[in-house]
């Protein structure tokens, strides 16, 4: 990457910029110009008679730099007088003109829409029947909505996933505390630490371990029963959530890292992709697929919906757990 130039701050783009960005242009900084560079007027005087620069007085500079510093200043005070007033107003029209624009396409939308309940509605049609004759012959999972969202509709599952991850990385950066801008900024003062509810120890070391056993429960039963990866990795990220809440961050961060995070995030967002690509490749050009999908009602059924379960339940307990931990403490 390039170095920036040392006087860029002085530069006529520079001051472009800090003028469209409606940043103050301190008088000095453009009386410096005229200072420190008397010499272009020399050029734009020899620009306008070039046959006779030497009938042009010396004289008639400071006229002519009093009337550029004039101008200037106009300069200057236009984005704070009439610059952000016609500013203002644009973009008042304009915010106005697209909320109409809007309202007016989603009114269209909805006056189009097919009456609700109706037995020919689009919801209503043959892709439902399919789901409820053939998806058990066709995913091996006996929860329909696992295999419509894990099988039929994969694709879209895997960018939601990657929605959790993104909208998690994205708190990180921004609520993440800096420590060593801590240590040469900010003065360190030391807050008195609450002591830890004896009742909620006590209720968190009862509830706790049975509260990530259900959670991962629903995780592995997903394909047979209703629950699944996102509903049973909001169980986990509550457990976990509230083990730091009864025994604090020092306990949980002996097996929870920001490390721990980034792994389990990166193996099952991969694994899920993988999967799933063999499963879109094998399936546009009708090659029949390796992995069995086993006897339907099996812990080891349904294919890749199982760990791909798994995958989705590890993202979503690790998003809440980390949101959590970040809005808490500012780390992981």
């Amino acid at each position: 990457m390039s170095k920036p130039r040392k006087d860029y701050e002085k530069t006529w783009w520079r001051r472009l910029e800090r003028f469209v960005d409606g940043e103050r242009i301190e008088v000095h900084e453009y009386h410096d110009i005229f200072d420190e560079n008397p010499s272009f007027l020399k050029d734009d005087m020899q620009k306008l008679d070039p046959v006779t620069p030497h009938k042009k007085k010396k004289s008639e500079w400071p006229e002519r730099l009093d009337t550029l510093k004039e101008l200037y200043n106009r300069y200057e005070k236009w984005p704070e007088t009439k610059g952000i007033t016609i500013f203002k107003r644009i973009y008042g029209c304009m915010a106005v003109l697209f909320c109409l624009a809007l309202i007016t396409v989603l009114l269209f939308t909805v006056s189009n829409l097919p009456t609700f309940g109706s037995a020919d509605n689009p919801a209503s049609n043959e892709v439902v029947q399919r789901y409820i004759e053939e998806g058990l012959a066709e995913t091996g999972a006996v929860n329909i909505v696992a295999g419509m969202i894990l099988d039929y509709r994969a694709f879209d599952t895997l960018g939601e996933s990657h929605v959790l991850f993104i909208a998690a990385t994205c708190v990180m950066i921004l609520l993440r505390a800096d420590k060593h801008g801590q240590k040469h900024t900010m003065k360190k003062v030391k807050t008195p630490q609450a002591k830890p509810d004896p009742i909620l120890k006590a209720a968190a070391t009862l509830l706790t371990p049975f509260i990530l056993i259900f959670g991962i429960y629903i995780v592995l039963n997903g394909h047979l029963s209703p629950g699944g990866g996102f509903s049973g990795g909001a169980i986990i990220g509550a457990g976990l959530i509230l083990a730091a809440n009864a025994f604090g961050f020092e306990q949980t961060g002996r097996f929870f890292t920001r490390k721990t995070y980034s792994v389990v995030s990166l193996f099952a967002l991969l694994f899920y992709s993988a999967a799933k690509s063999y499963s879109f490749y094998t399936g546009a050009n009708h090659i029949e697929s390796i992995i069995p999908k086993g006897t339907p009602g099996a812990i080891l059924s349904s294919g890749l919906i199982l760990p791909l379960n798994i995958c989705v339940g590890m993202v979503v307990a690790c998003t809440m757990y980390g949101f959590y931990s970040l809005f808490k403490k500012g780390e992981l």
